[in-house]
């Protein structure tokens, strides 16, 4: 998706470098178009390389381009945060004196506006008139928030978070085809303790079932996520929705029966360990404590805890499972896939190919998905968000 985040001249700049690295690691293409006094705050050189496409302010560069409204023409979307009061006057006036003004007057796409400004000024009777204005025109405007603000104030008028912002954002575009759905989906990689200080576990970034837990939210359904161990940051793309954090299968295990007992659609992302520890040791075990260079651990399977969501399923439930193979090539991880698929008795199986350098800890995914008697009903090649979306426009395939 082409993106316009727009940056105007407040503080809370600083806080719209996060908004755009959460959007660009959403796998979105986002141009930068601040203000001339948004560069005050935050340099053109952070703008270029957290967005990773040249930065300018003015109308008068890449004139043959006619960049002045190329990127306007292109939008997909448009995010102007912070949104100043100066700034919402002007566009409430159609001013169009730099990039951002006439690529606001010259985009169709959707204008979502993050204002941030001091609590006198956002109740001014002059603000509140043209926030009206652009919300009559078709604006829409997430926040400002309750809270400390710059030079020891408190009050409304501060810019919401990043998270907030890249959810309501992505909803305004994203198709509400899931509305109304209740879905829980784990994600992250569980660990098994040997001792207060070592664990069993394995390289689930958790970023793909994150993916699909930001998708279904963004599509209408009102999602629980239940997270394992994730990598640093992962869990930022999730913004506000409702998690659960768990560790061991056992405890993934239960906060999954528990949220899945209303749940309309069950997604199980999380690499879950198939063995644990047949005991857990209370000290940390020592080398001192063996002879020579080996010592033997015993490994019990952990639960089943795929295969108990389908045992307990209700009627209309849908019931989705990931596959992650090491698989020679696209036939054996085809036949791995459907060999797993009628095993556990799930309507939709996501399949896909893992190695050393590839599936996890990435952020691109390629997946197949499998459906009754093991059909393939979708394939994704992309980001984790474009492969989560494709997930979930073979959840509605299957649930009719």
């Amino acid at each position: 998706m082409f993106i316009v985040v727009g940056v105007t001249g407040g503080i809370a700049a600083y806080k719209s470098v996060h908004l755009v690295r959460l959007l660009v690691k959403a796998g979105h293409q986002v141009h930068v178009v601040p203000t001339v006094d948004a560069l005050r705050f935050v340099g053109l050189p952070t703008w270029e390389a957290i967005s990773r496409h040249p930065v300018t302010t003015s109308v008068h560069d890449d004139v043959p381009q006619v960049r002045h409204v190329a990127l306007g023409q292109s939008a997909d979307l448009v995010i102007v945060a912070p949104a100043t009061a100066n700034s919402l006057a002007k566009m409430a006036a159609g001013i169009a004196d730099d990039l951002l003004g006439t690529t606001l007057l010259a985009t169709t796409a959707p204008v979502v506006l993050a204002p941030a400004m001091h609590t006198e000024m956002w109740r001014h009777p002059a603000t509140q008139h043209n926030i009206a204005t652009l919300i009559e025109r078709g604006a829409h405007v997430i926040g400002p928030g309750d809270g400390p603000l710059t030079g020891g104030d408190s009050g409304p008028g501060r810019m919401v978070e990043p998270e907030e912002i890249v959810a309501a954002a992505l909803a305004v575009i994203a198709p509400q085809d899931l509305a109304g759905l209740r879905v829980v989906v784990s994600t992250g990689g569980t660990r098994e303790p040997l001792d207060p200080v070592r664990f069993l576990g394995n390289r689930s970034s958790g970023r793909q079932g994150t993916a699909l837990a930001r998708a279904a939210a963004d599509r209408g359904a009102a999602v629980t996520l239940v997270a394992a161990h994730t990598d640093a940051g992962v869990l930022d793309e999730a913004g506000t929705i409702p998690m659960r954090r768990v560790g061991t299968a056992a405890e993934l295990q239960a906060a999954m029966v528990d949220a899945a007992a209303d749940a309309d659609v069950i997604v199980m992302a999380a690499a879950v360990a198939d063995y644990r520890p047949a005991s857990v040791s209370d000290g940390k075990l020592s080398k001192d404590a063996v002879s020579g260079h080996a010592r033997t651990l015993e490994l019990v399977e952990t639960e089943d805890v795929l295969a108990g969501l389908v045992r307990a399923r209700r009627e209309g439930q849908t019931i989705v499972g990931f596959a992650a193979e090491t698989a020679a090539d696209d036939a054996d991880l085809l036949d791995r896939g459907r060999r797993k698929h009628a095993r556990k008795g799930t309507d939709l199986l996501v399949v896909n190919r893992v190695g050393w350098t590839g599936g996890f800890e990435a952020s691109e995914n390629t997946v197949v998905v499998l459906g009754r008697a093991g059909a393939v009903v979708a394939e994704a090649s992309g980001t984790k968000r474009q492969v989560a979306d494709a997930v979930w426009d073979a959840v509605r395939g299957a649930r009719g």
